[in-house]
């Protein structure tokens, strides 16, 4: 006999059976957005897309030669690992036999991939995910066991090795991600209609080519509710605005702050919010503050050179700052690659006799670049080759190009986590400022981009004191006004050790050196209200980069403050502020700006 309580079992089961139906076949017709929108893709140069055969080449010739040069530790290597799968095996086969549906007690290290408990209490998850980190371990072993490679050469193949290692964790499949099925059976598919949506959305955005939405896009606009931080554009020309903040003090000191933020990103990382906002505080304790916000180049800025950032960007928004305040000399700051080009700003200066710069401060800059960290894996000619072929042919490097590259310096954290949570479970992408900004990011000009990779970092010219700007030789011994340089501890695109080694070759007399606790981006973005993360400092930069850590002194939070101690420190007289602009230089418009906000021409 049929009860209710079975009718209504029927009903439940026909619904949700309808659903995933229905959401099956929304996933057919997403498909075909899927093909049409991959369809865009524009060609790029195979040289942007992945490592030269090299890498490969020499990777399996070192194994190879590894081989017979010490069979034994080759021999060892794979027989540890066979011995911890087949153990593994046979302990998970012994539970089933045993009628236990629960896997071996898991006594390996945690990893924050695999955080749904189903990786640790379900036997076929705790197996592949075991079997997985057994491997991982085994070619991470194998990478750093080479030998006849040089340092460089063994980090390009580590790393890429890594990123293979990386891209197929059980995690990144939705047949081994038990976090994933688990809400696709929860949503009756409903999470995967939800995270296919998001994925054609992002490849549509990119014109065929994948990268994944870090932040909600409709969240935040420049403006309103980030950048937001009182002022006035007070100059434009073609490589930049420049921005003067209003102050909020009677008084302010004497001499103003410049800021010069880097290109591939825009300057707002530094005014995201006012509880974060690096510009609102300086404000706040009472500098005049100007910033560039420079152009987000297209096509037409194919023959843009390094000298005209110089020329035309840093010498003239300096000139034009002396002018609106009637001083004679500006304080002026560098972040990332911003910072690499004040030094040769600052080279150039020394060599005409400008003294316009009181004081230089460098956020997370590399000028020199014999160890990039990081970042060196991407400097090869097989990268850079593809570089100047993809320029010679569009003008400009896209922006898209930079981004990947940044990415896959986190992958897990910037790729493949963010991928997960949008295109396997469904989930919206957050309402977070950073990750916002980070995806705002700008191109570069042709020239300028191949120049700076060639000859800055390939050839390290600045270092060596053979680099040739607008008719002078420059080199790190011609920065000689005092020098204030803030690198992070964690910083996987300007190492900390390449920062304190560039401005040990400084000629200056005065140079401070600090470390901040975590990466690029939070070392520098870390205000004192937070107490998030400390500094390390050490007044004796005569040492290498060793010494200079293990006889640092750890400071708890920010840097900000003994930064604005250093900045003031010659500058006692306060004079009345004033607003934005001068009678020869009348605002433009409100900040942030145009600049900020404009898209360039495909």
């Amino acid at each position: 006999m049929t009860t209710e309580t079975d009718t209504e079992t029927d009903i439940d089961a026909a619904v949700k059976l309808e659903r995933l139906n229905a959401n099956l076949a929304k996933m057919d017709e997403l498909s075909k957005r899927l093909v049409a929108a991959m369809g865009q893709k524009k060609s790029a140069d195979p040289g942007l897309q992945a490592p030269g055969h090299d890498v490969y080449v020499q990777a399996a010739a070192a194994y190879m030669a590894e081989m017979m040069k010490n069979p034994s530790k080759i021999i060892e290597q794979q027989v540890s690992y066979w011995g911890k799968s087949l153990k593994h095996y046979v302990e998970a086969q012994s539970q089933l036999a045993h009628g236990k549906l629960a896997p071996p007690e898991d006594t390996g290290p945690k990893d924050r991939r695999f955080k749904s408990e189903l990786w640790d209490t379900h036997p076929y998850f705790n197996f592949i995910k075991q079997q997985y980190l057994y491997s991982a371990e085994a070619i991470t072993d194998a990478m750093d066991g080479l030998e006849g490679l040089d340092e460089h050469e063994k980090r390009r193949v580590s790393f890429f090795a890594q990123q293979i290692v990386d891209l197929f964790s059980p995690t990144n499949f939705l047949a081994t991600n038990p976090e994933a099925l688990s809400r696709a059976v929860e949503t009756d598919g409903e999470s995967l209609v939800k995270g296919l949506e998001n994925l054609v959305h992002d490849i549509e955005a990119n014109e065929g080519d994948l990268l994944v939405s870090l932040a909600d896009e409709t969240a935040f606009k420049v403006g309103e509710n980030i950048a937001a931080t009182p002022g006035k554009v007070v100059f434009r020309n073609h490589m930049f605005e420049l921005i003067q903040y209003t102050p909020t003090t009677e008084k302010v000191h004497a001499t103003p702050v410049v800021i010069f933020p880097p290109w591939i990103n825009k300057f707002y990382i530094m005014d995201l919010k006012p509880e974060n906002s690096l510009i609102k505080w300086i404000v706040d304790q009472g500098h005049t503050l100007f910033i560039v916000s420079w152009i987000n180049p297209d096509a037409a800025y194919k023959e843009v050179g390094i000298e005209d950032y110089v020329e035309d960007g840093y010498l003239t928004a300096i000139n034009t700052v002396k002018k609106i305040t009637k001083q004679k000399q500006v304080n002026a700051v560098g972040y990332c690659i911003a910072g690499t080009m004040l030094t040769l700003t600052l080279g150039l200066m020394k060599k005409r006799g400008d003294k316009s710069i009181k004081s230089a401060t460098f956020f997370t800059m590399l000028s020199d670049f014999e160890d990039p960290g990081e970042m060196g894996v991407f400097l090869d000619d097989d990268f850079v080759d593809g570089i100047e072929r993809q320029v010679s042919e569009k003008g400009y490097l896209h922006s898209f190009f930079m981004s990947r590259t940044f990415s896959y310096l986190r992958a897990n954290d910037l790729v493949y986590g963010p991928a997960i949570r949008s295109y396997m479970l469904g989930e919206a992408p957050p309402a977070f400022d950073l990750l916002y900004w980070n995806g705002d990011s700008t191109n570069l000009p042709g020239r300028f981009v191949v120049d700076y990779l060639r000859e800055l970092c390939q050839d390290n010219k600045l270092a060596k004191g053979e680099f040739q700007l607008l008719g002078e030789t420059l080199s790190l011994a011609d920065v000689t006004v005092p020098v204030c340089a803030i690198a992070c501890e964690t910083d996987h695109i300007a190492a900390w050790r390449g920062s304190y080694t560039g401005v040990q070759k400084m000629g200056s007399d005065d140079k401070t050196f600090i470390v901040s606790e975590s990466g690029h981006v939070a070392g520098i973005i870390n205000p004192p209200s937070k107490k998030k993360y400390g500094h390390y400092t050490n007044d004796d930069l005569s040492g290498t980069q060793d010494e200079w850590m293990e006889g640092a002194t750890r400071n708890e939070g920010s840097w900000w403050p003994r930064w604005d101690t250093w900045l003031s420190r010659d500058d006692d007289k306060m004079v009345q502020a004033r607003q934005p602009g001068s009678k020869e230089f009348q605002p433009l418009g409100d900040a942030p700006g145009t600049y900020v906000l404009s898209k360039p021409n495909a």
